[in-house]
């Protein structure tokens, strides 16, 4: 069983230089396409499936995915280290390059079924659980999970944890920079409160620095990845490359030197994969959701979102409706 685990001699840092994170409801298989054709480099990761959904519910269908999205990471949730190595089974025969872990979600449901960020207080209990997944598959095990939770704040409680995780053979560490707070706080609320603590995680790479660190958290700029890769291996963005993809392909342009492509030229590289999904029944109000944000802050950006938002719902919507839309961005430019 052993010589199925992932060597670290194989791993390449840069792999990990630019992902985007797993968002639930967001970062389904449509999103990671389009993000794909935004940066051919990042790291994709899904949305968190349970490690129940996969075992006990036999939910395989959640592992769809297309050749095209590769690089592509399965996010788990669990805490139980014998369910979560099969899940990893499933999710390693799907084909999905990286096997990460949530211990750093705060939402209720997540709480309510012992995994996400309340994980984070069981250290010993994580270390199990990637120690049941990486003798079960060949590819890395890696954690995402937060600065601290709730008052379980000091930098000795994350120091303790990325130990136990180094223990565990954990190579690759992303760490959400912001603290989780489980109680008096909505997760909405979270995403601004606590303010956001980035020297905590370069001080964590400092201090352990044969880890792959990775830091998440309000990164929304160019500047903002350029700046942290200075004390970091890789950048994670969330919430920006979906309120406003084409900085996926500002960050690809500025990090790997590639042509930035048209925001047009990037839908017409969709348009293959749309009519295909439309061709097998897929309405096209679950793909165009992903597709809102392309134009934002440009002209013509409002029009684009409107046509889009009122006409993707209808019956027999295509892709002349996404031609529609990029009419008035072409009329403003």
């Amino acid at each position: 069983m052993m010589s199925n685990v992932f060597s670290p001699a194989s791993l390449r840092k840069e792999d990990w230089r630019l992902s985007v994170a797993p968002m639930m409801d967001w970062t389904d298989r449509h999103c990671r396409y389009f993000h794909r054709l935004l940066s051919p480099h990042a790291r994709l990761y899904t949305e968190m499936v349970t490690s129940a959904a996969l075992v006990r519910g036999k939910q395989l269908r959640l592992l769809e995915h297309s050749q095209q999205e590769h690089p592509v990471a399965l996010q788990l949730g669990g805490s139980d280290p014998q369910e979560l190595a099969e899940a990893a089974r499933h999710g390693a025969q799907a084909g999905y390059d990286e096997i990460n872990l949530n211990v750093g979600c705060p939402s209720d449901r997540v709480q309510s079924g012992r995994f996400g960020a309340c994980l984070m207080r069981e250290p010993a209990l994580v270390g199990d659980c990637v120690k049941a997944m990486r003798d079960a598959v060949s590819v890395p095990v890696t954690v995402k999970c937060r600065i601290g939770v709730d008052d379980q704040d000091d930098y000795a409680d994350l120091q303790h944890f990325t130990e136990t995780m180094l223990q565990a053979g954990v190579d690759i560490l992303v760490v959400h920079a912001r603290k989780a707070w489980l109680q008096g706080l909505s997760p909405k609320e979270n995403r601004e409160v606590p303010p956001l603590n980035y020297e905590r995680v370069y001080r964590l790479k400092r201090e352990f620095s044969q880890l792959v660190v990775i830091v998440n958290g309000g990164i929304t700029t160019v500047e903002a990845v350029q700046g942290h890769l200075a004390h970091v291996d890789g950048v994670m963005l969330g919430r920006a490359a979906y309120h406003d993809p084409y900085v996926l392909a500002q960050v690809e342009a500025a990090l790997y030197g590639v042509p930035l492509p048209s925001r047009e030229s990037v839908l017409q590289h969709m348009r293959p994969y749309i009519e295909a999904e439309l061709a097998r029944g897929t309405a096209l109000k679950h793909i165009c959701r992903h597709l809102l944000g392309l134009y934002q802050g440009e002209p013509g950006a409002r029009g684009f979102r409107r046509t889009l938002s009122e006409g993707a719902h209808q019956a027999g919507a295509g892709w002349p409706l996404i031609e529609q839309a990029m009419a008035p961005a072409r009329v403003a430019a």
